[in-house]
């Protein structure tokens, strides 16, 4: 595990150490969550290979939008001293990735601009306006 770059904790930072690498991100404290980068990064492999499939160019792939939101907590039970039981859940999440080709930049044809049209009280205005004090 090479600890490169940490990934700062902004939101649940209860006994999470400190670490100088999250001055970067302007905070104190950060890990290098292996476990999760391996997760997403499996997600990335998916997502290039199902492009492949699409026969889309996966060199001009840009990830557009990722979330990661909850999902149903597993159930399970853990046995505890003098005949009492405790619940014992896992708390998975769902992530959703999309990922689009990027458009080749084209630049814009310089169009001719046309001449602004003013009512007549518009022009009433900018005739007093020219003309100053008389």
């Amino acid at each position: 595990c090479e600890k490169k770059r940490c990934v700062p904790f902004r939101k649940y930072t209860g006994c999470i150490g400190r670490t100088p690498q999250a001055k970067e991100f302007k905070m104190s404290q950060g890990r290098w969550p292996v476990k999760s980068a391996k997760i997403l990064l499996g997600l990335l492999r998916n997502a290039e290979s199902n492009a492949e499939f699409k026969n889309l160019d996966t060199e001009n792939l840009t990830i557009t939008h990722i979330q990661v939101s909850m999902a149903q907590q597993g159930r399970r039970r853990t046995f505890r001293a003098h005949g009492r039981v405790n619940a014992y859940m896992n708390c998975p999440c769902h992530v959703e990735m999309l990922l689009e080709e990027k458009a080749e930049s084209v630049e814009k044809p310089a169009e001719e601009t046309k001449a602004k049209k003013f009512t007549k009280r518009q022009l009433a205005k900018r005739r007093l306006k020219v003309g100053g004090d008389q």
